[in-house]
């Protein structure tokens, strides 16, 4: 409260030789009129008004453009006599640039107490009240030049310090209320990650209650992240605030989405056009700029029309997350069907039992390849992708027909293996799939996606 109050019991105090009739009865009215907006204000939150509606009142009462405002000067709501919402959200931008504001601002923050910027220099009088819920002051309630005739000074900073603390019971419900239905909404996303629905009607209701469209396709991003080395007593707060950039930044570019935080990972499901690979691209971008020391991959499930298909593709997508861990490749983005004979080969517990079995395969022909320069790997894997055929080959590589058909010859010699045998041949394919994921750390082989 202000430090100067009404006498008490001005009401019906007899005049004084200094006070006239008509003063009396002038305060008798202002009193009145604060009595009836305490009423209105009191009963604007019983009735589970918005802040638009105690905004509007205290702006009609006191003549004067009124609005909440966040920490970082957004204006949430404003009301201006005789003009548009907009209008008024404008006009209060225009003047909350005073240089001294941000003094007011923190001093009554700190005090938690209304204080009053008086009008200097053509600047209209400002009134700042803090919102508080609980101990926090996530607003603001400020009042631009109200009218004295109305109220006096220290009227107006009951008036505006009373709709601070309605407007900071309203902020306090809507944030329960919030925390109740996030809660509910996060259940029925779980349920449907996991596939928990006892029947098929389980899973078509939740999925209605989240807004999923079954007539489309979609597809389940997990986004998973380690966070950089920080002081233990960091790290929650850190990761809390690594899921918030991440769901600020789906449900601004996919506002259909579903999204959902888990606890180091964040799931969304999104229409599958356009591609989510693009939209995980600049989501990595996003956190490499905000937080440039934390590690995330994404993967993506496979394609999904029915609710009951969501649970596999979150799988899938936990599964490709997983697999980009392994591989070492944070900061990728990756679908499930990206991964192909990888799914497979890394559910083997030792990658070094992989490593091994690629050494002996193709061990020779990668030591050949380091002291001579040659191009037998990139030339091998280019031969198996174009169905071993040397034209074809050839072509890619910039290279004569007989030059790959004479290097197919050598890595036979060299290896051992017989290249036209079935068996040779997929023992070599998958040589180099392991060869190609999971190179080896200060081997001078060159990973053969880059190269080829």
């Amino acid at each position: 409260m202000p430090d100067t109050l009404p006498a008490a019991g001005r009401l019906t105090d007899a005049p004084t030789p200094r006070e006239s009739p008509r003063d009396v009865d002038r305060e008798n009215a202002v009193l009145r009129e604060l009595v009836t907006i305490y009423r209105h204000l009191s009963g604007l939150a019983m009735q589970d008004a918005d802040l638009a509606g105690v905004v509007q009142l205290i702006s009609e009462r006191a003549s004067a453009t009124v609005a909440v405002v966040s920490q970082l000067m957004d204006v949430m709501t404003a009301a201006s006599p005789g003009l548009g919402p907009d209008k008024a959200a404008a006009l209060v931008r225009e003047q909350v640039v005073h240089p001294r504001l941000g003094q007011v601002l923190r001093a009554s923050r700190l005090s938690q107490r209304a204080l009053r910027l008086p009008n200097v220099g053509g600047v209209p009088a400002i009134i700042v009240a803090p919102i508080l819920v609980g101990d926090e002051v996530p607003s603001y309630l400020i009042t631009l030049d109200p009218a004295e005739e109305n109220f006096s000074e220290d009227m107006s900073l009951l008036v505006t310090e009373h709709a601070a603390t309605i407007c900071g019971v309203i902020l306090g419900r809507e944030r329960v209320v919030a925390a109740a239905a996030r809660r509910v909404r996060d259940d029925l996303v779980e349920g449907l990650l996991l596939g928990r629905g006892r029947d098929v009607g389980d899973a078509a209701r939740w999925a209605a209650h989240l807004g999923y469209d079954a007539t489309r396709q979609h597809q389940v991003a997990a986004i998973a992240f380690e966070l950089p080395p920080a002081r233990a007593a960091d790290a929650d707060a850190l990761r809390a605030r690594i899921r918030e950039s991440i769901e600020h930044f789906m449900t601004t570019r996919a506002p259909e989405a579903i999204v959902s935080a888990r606890e180091a990972e964040v799931v969304v499901v999104a229409a599958a056009s356009p591609d989510p690979r693009r939209l995980g691209q600049a989501c990595l971008a996003r956190l490499a700029e905000l937080f440039p020391g934390a590690k995330v991959v994404i993967g993506i499930g496979g394609q999904c029309r029915d609710p009951q298909e969501i649970a596999r593709s979150y799988d899938q997508a936990h599964r490709t997350t997983q697999t980009l861990w392994r591989l070492g490749r944070a900061g990728a983005v990756a679908a499930f069907e990206d991964l192909g004979i990888h799914r497979l080969l890394l559910q083997v517990p030792d990658l070094g039992e992989l490593r091994s079995f690629a050494a002996e395969v193709l061990g020779k022909l990668s030591e050949h390849e380091h002291e001579h320069k040659s191009e037998y790997l990139a030339t091998l894997a280019c031969y198996f992708r174009e169905n071993n055929s040397p034209q074809r080959a050839s072509r890619l590589l910039h290279v004569h027909p007989n030059t790959v058909a004479y290097r197919i010859k050598r890595i036979e010699e060299i290896t051992g293996l017989k290249l036209d045998n079935y068996r040779d041949r997929l023992i070599a394919q998958v040589a180099l799939e392991i060869l190609d994921a999971l190179p080896e750390p200060a081997s001078s082989t060159e990973s053969l996606r880059e190269r080829s």
